[in-house]
């Protein structure tokens, strides 16, 4: 009796063939283009939407405070996934941008800005560990300041740079510096989340509130540490394989999935777990931005 041929097993190398037209019919797609881009423009559109309604929340919950940590963190948080959301709504545009300098402007900006919003978490976790070990914060805010200027300064030179003179070397050194800021990130999450965990840790958990503070620091530094590890990864292959580049309009899927891990997905979480409004009180934990 002759089997059907729907239940004969298809050849490795088959399946391979036709996964690969599968990935290939959607990127060359315009419609699944457009679909896509248009999905995360949407959804980074709701996460800024997220943050600023907390942000508003929080300013009706404690005014007279002025521009604190956490206040600035949600206004960042609000600008950086409005901007992702123009890029991406207005993709067509941006992805054809000349000179090409210009997409990797629009593409790169709103990731530095992503290090900048997250790093104040560890800026804020840094000056909690040094308070509770009475270690002198001064110079906290001032290192955080000079990274993140350095960080910009250098980034500047090297879009300008391509502006002048667009260089294959420049664009790898590009992709490979911000794979560099991405690591340093995770690293920070790791030094001081794990070091603020572990100091909670050796504490007596005696209240319902110290367990959910060691469940929020612990969360939010594995989800950071794993974005921007992933970041890292990500970058630095898009930098070694064209076929992996983030730059251009013809990898929709690709842009899909790792927007979705490096930033919507970790700011929603982080968003969720920090959704907690201030006490009306003055906290010794809630310190505001001079």
């Amino acid at each position: 009796m002759t089997r059907p041929l729907l239940l004969l097993p298809l050849p490795a190398m088959q399946f391979v063939g036709l996964a690969g037209g599968w990935w290939n019919e959607i990127n060359e797609s315009t419609q699944w283009q457009d679909g896509i881009f248009y999905t995360l423009s949407g959804a980074f559109a709701l996460v800024s939407l997220i943050a600023l309604i907390q942000l508003i929340r929080i300013e009706l919950r404690v005014p007279e405070y002025g521009w604190t940590t956490q206040k600035v963190f949600h206004l960042m948080n609000f600008i950086v996934n409005g901007v992702r959301a123009l890029v991406f709504g207005f993709h067509m545009h941006v992805f054809g941008l000349h000179p090409k300098v210009l997409t990797l402007l629009s593409l790169d900006l709103p990731g530095l800005l992503f290090f900048s919003t997250y790093t104040l978490l560890v800026l804020f976790w840094a000056e909690i560990y040094h308070q509770a070990r009475s270690l002198p914060t001064d110079k906290l805010r001032v290192f955080y300041i000079s990274i993140n200027a350095i960080i910009y300064c250098i980034q500047a030179v090297i879009w300008v740079y391509l502006w002048v003179n667009d260089n294959n070397v420049v664009e790898l050194i590009g992709k490979i510096f911000i794979a560099v800021v991405s690591i340093i990130a995770a690293l920070g999450f790791l030094l001081y989340g794990g070091r603020l965990f572990f100091m909670l840790r050796r504490f007596p958990i005696e209240s319902k509130g110290r367990r959910k503070k060691l469940h929020e620091v612990g969360s939010v530094t594995a989800i950071c540490f794993t974005c921007f590890l992933i970041r890292c990864f990500v970058v630095l292959l898009s930098a070694f394989d064209a076929d992996a580049s983030l730059d251009v309009l013809d990898h929709p899927v690709l842009n899909l999935i790792y927007y979705t891990l490096v930033e919507i997905l970790p700011s929603a979480l982080v968003l969720y777990i920090l959704r907690k409004l201030p006490p009306k009180r003055v906290s010794a934990q809630y310190h505001p931005i001079r």
